[in-house]
This record gives C-alpha cells, structure tokens and sequence, in this order.
C-alpha cells in the first residue's frame, strides 16, 4: 500500500550532514574554555546537551525550538476562538530541558526567543498572556527560572500572522557524580516514559493530513491515485473528531510531558542511570542514540494513544515510518540495570507525576557487532546506519 513518508516532507538525511559538519567545526573552538579553566566534555558533543567541565562541577546548554506547532493553535484559535498558546510554551520548554536532563544536568534558567513578523503581532494580547504563563508554569515543572528572552520582528522571514517560538537554557551537574554518562551495559533494562501524545515533533506530517495542501502529495496521489491510496483532506480538518470524541486539533496539541522532576528525583535517590534519551526527532531510531555497539530490543509496547491510530490510518503512515519519526507514545527512556527497575518504578510512584503518566519496562539491551532497534511486537528492525548524528 502505498504511505505518506515523513522523509519526504522533513529530510533528516539531508538536515544531519550539516549537524554533523558543524560539530565538527564547533569542536576546534574548545580550547576558548581554557583561559576560564575549564574544559570541555568531549563525548557530549553531539548528545542533546552540550556540557562544560570546571573545578567544582559541569555546566549544561541548550538551544531548541518548537517547530511548527504554533501553526496549529493558530489555526485552532481562528476555528473555535479557544487560545492554546500555554501548552505550546510548554511544548517549547519541555523540548529544551528534556534535552538537557539526558546528561543528569538540572535546568537553572530558561530563556524564551519570540520571533514574529509584524509587531501587531503583540497587539492580541489574551494570546500574549496565554503564552506568559504558559511559559511560568513550565518553568515551575522544570524546577527553573525563567531568566528572559528576545522578541525580534522579522518581516519578510517570518509570516506576519505567525510565531516563532524557541529557546534556550542553562544547567548544571552537582555534584560531578551525578553526571550521566553512555555507560551502557549487556543486560540493562529499557523503561520508556509515556508521552502526551504527539508532543512537539511531526507536526509537519500531522498538518498535512488535516488539509492536504502540499504538491508533493497532489503528484503522489495522481500518480499513484486507485481510490485505496488516495487520502483526501479531512473533511473537518482539525475539528475531526477521533475515537476519544475530542477533535485532531486539540489533541495535537496537548502539551508536551516535562520529565525533569522524574530524573531529578531518580537520581536523589541513588538509581544507576547507565543512559537516557528524550524520544524526539527520529522516533524510536533515537533509542540507540549512544556510542557503541548494542542491540535495543522492544517487547512491551506502551499504551497506543488514539493519536497515533489517526495519523497512521489517515496518512497512511505505516509502522517503520510512524516508529522512525514520531514518539509512538514514549516521550522519554531510561537505561538502567535491571536490579534498578523497581527503583524507578517506586521513584515514579512516590513523586506526583505518576498521575500524568506512567512508565514501561520494556525491553533490555545487548552486546552485538553493530547499533539497532528491534521492536519485536511490530517486527521493525533499525539499524544503526539509519541514524546519523554524530
């Protein structure tokens, strides 16, 4: 059957090679650190936080952006009047300090970047204050300030109507022994922490299917157009209703889970994280995101959510495309030992996040001559070669 592909709307193939090439340009520039006294942590470069070694402990950056979420609420708000810029705050926020927890650093600060392009923009401002605290409250989840931000107007780059939100942060590792590094081990658990839903990456794709406005897709569906392939518009677009009875729209946008308190407290309480991963771009591909030759392999999946059923029955998405590009439902991975299980379970029972989402042992990891994913359930096999990031 043919599918609608994620690769053919966002090329990680094409957008890697630059990441990589800048790292590599990036790194000549470390020695700048010594005249401080300190020095950089080599193997972070190219993890999700960029760390920084000084005598008393590490120092954590983060830079992230939203993407094209706000699109949607733009598009929610002109359809119901019902203002959603608070959850994609959070969306913004949990996209930055999910990143920099991977490494067992502890957001301090958070700065908020607001590009529009027209200053009009401003002029609404119930939506300027569902954004204001949209952004507090995910500053308090992440246990952070919010140090400020930039708001430039950037006419003739960015639509007059639109936003384009991002950020950056800073964080800290004390005292040293609670850095996390790719210590992985034969025989380590895999516990994946249940997403919001979508949270903040594929809303490419998602947008297309609810309006179906892209020329690639019309030359797709010409091409290859018996009426079982061809996928129309959805009739409501995002006020389709799911399974659940709320509509598409709103359920894109359900904010996206901040998993900082979890890791914190994870790691007050003494568990040996051998490794962690904030499931985002490149879907469950990011699972074998660390250095070294293993095998990630998947026996219990977490709870489907109806969201996913929608984007995969409407697209079509198939499985390897849905697994290698979206959370599927697991916003979050922790690698432990397995003797350490139960201490995260017991950790995440305790704290007061169990009660917006739960965990999954779900698998364990293995020496091998190579890097894949195998998520047994589905019968998908990742290999290493299909994530290229360093």
């Amino acid at each position: 059957m043919m599918g609608m592909r994620y690769s053919k709307l966002v090329s990680f193939l094409e957008m890697d090679p630059f990441k990589i090439a800048a790292q590599l340009a990036a790194r000549d520039t470390a020695e700048q650190l010594l005249r401080f006294g300190f020095t950089e942590v080599g193997f972070s470069r190219g993890e999700s936080v960029y760390l920084i070694e000084t005598p008393y402990n590490y120092l954590a950056h983060v830079e992230e952006g939203l993407g094209t979420k706000s699109l949607v609420a733009d598009a929610m708000y002109e359809l119901t009047g019902r203002l959603y810029y608070d959850s994609i705050a959070q969306d913004t926020v949990a996209m930055i300090v999910n990143d920099m927890i991977t490494l067992g650093a502890l957001p301090v600060s958070v700065a908020m970047h607001l590009a529009v392009g027209a200053s009009e923009w401003f002029n609404d401002m119930t939506r300027a204050s569902d954004l204001i605290e949209g952004w507090k409250r995910a500053c308090v989840l992440s246990r952070c300030v919010w140090g400020g931000g930039e708001t430039p107007t950037l006419k003739g780059i960015v639509e007059p109507s639109t936003s384009l939100l991002s950020g950056s942060a800073l964080g800290i590792i004390e005292p040293k022994s609670r850095l996390i590094r790719a210590n992985i081990q034969h025989g380590d658990a895999i516990i994946l922490l249940e997403s919001s839903g979508i949270h903040a990456n594929g809303l490419t794709l998602a947008r297309e299917i609810a309006v179906r406005k892209d020329p690639l897709w019309k030359r797709i569906a010409h091409l290859f157009a018996p009426d079982r392939f061809r996928k129309e518009a959805l009739p409501n677009g995002y006020l389709t209703e799911l399974s659940d009875g709320r509509t598409y729209g709103e359920t894109l946008l359900d904010p996206t889970h901040i998993y900082v308190g979890l890791v914190e407290d994870c790691l007050y309480a003494g568990v040996n994280i051998h490794y962690a991963v904030n499931i985002t771009g490149h879907g469950w591909r990011k699972l074998m995101r660390a250095e070294g030759n293993f095998t990630y392999i998947i026996e219990i999946m977490p709870r489907q959510l109806p969201i996913f059923n929608f984007i995969q029955e409407r697209g079509p998405v198939n499985d390897y495309e849905a697994y290698g590009n979206l959370n599927m439902g697991s916003g979050f991975a922790l690698y432990v030992p397995e003797e350490e299980v139960s201490k995260v379970f017991d950790v995440l029972a305790a704290s007061d996040y169990s009660s917006l989402y739960g965990a999954v042992h779900a698998g364990y990891i293995e020496k091998s001559e190579g890097r894949k994913v195998v998520i047994e359930p589905k019968n998908i096999v990742f290999e290493g070669s299909e994530l290229q990031i360093r």
